[in-house]
């Protein structure tokens, strides 16, 4: 893939040590990576967090680019990288929490069914709709759900998504098809259990 020449002297510089460099890499491509990392975090602190741990890599990690893709190809990647390997954490605290108590709360507030009784809040609604598509995506494999963040809320285009995954474009193609699909299975069966459950009360 080609570059432009500014992408080849920005390299240049960072390799050599430029802070100044470093301060232009930050400044342009700092509200892209804190918005990437945030949908897949869904918290505004966390992304920041991980956005300086992206930034830190570059400035560590710079000379050994290779320029086989785009700078802003490479820092999304690792950005993408540091955001699942921090849910992979997160995943792995909660599995201990949860063993260490008797009873989780959160996981039973999870399955008590939305009220759809006289005059329903929307706004709880709506959390609970945002609650229902977060769980079904965290579900996902995170290669589709990769795909499928990146294409749905950050608008990357299919080529920029197999770049930064590394992967071909047919691939992204496939995979968020298939995120698409499961998606839709599992959140069907979501609601057709809410409305069974509700029926019987």
């Amino acid at each position: 893939m080609g570059r432009s020449p500014l992408d080849k002297e920005l390299v240049l510089q960072l390799k050599s040590g430029s802070a100044a460099a470093f301060r232009t890499l930050v400044e342009t491509h700092q509200e892209r990576v804190i918005n990437t990392c945030y949908r897949f975090l869904l918290s505004r602190e966390d992304a920041e967090d991980v956005a300086q741990e992206v930034f830190l890599e570059v400035y560590k990690s710079i000379r050994d680019f290779r320029e086989e893709a785009k700078l802003s190809t490479w820092i999304y990647r690792i950005a993408v990288t540091r955001s699942l390997d921090l849910i992979r954490k997160r995943k792995r605290k909660k599995r201990m929490s949860f063993l260490k108590s008797s009873l989780g709360l959160e996981e039973v507030a999870e399955r008590i069914p939305a009220s759809h009784g006289g005059n329903p809040d929307s706004k709880l609604e709506n959390r609970e709709r945002q609650q229902v598509l977060q769980t079904a995506l965290n579900s996902l494999a995170d290669n589709q759900r990769t795909a499928f963040v990146l294409s749905k809320y950050e608008e990357y285009s299919y080529q920029e998504i197999a770049d930064i995954m590394g992967t071909s474009l047919s691939a992204v193609e496939s995979l968020i098809h298939r995120a698409k699909k499961s998606l839709q299975k599992k959140l069907a069966n979501y609601y057709e259990k809410n409305q069974s459950g509700n029926k019987a009360v």
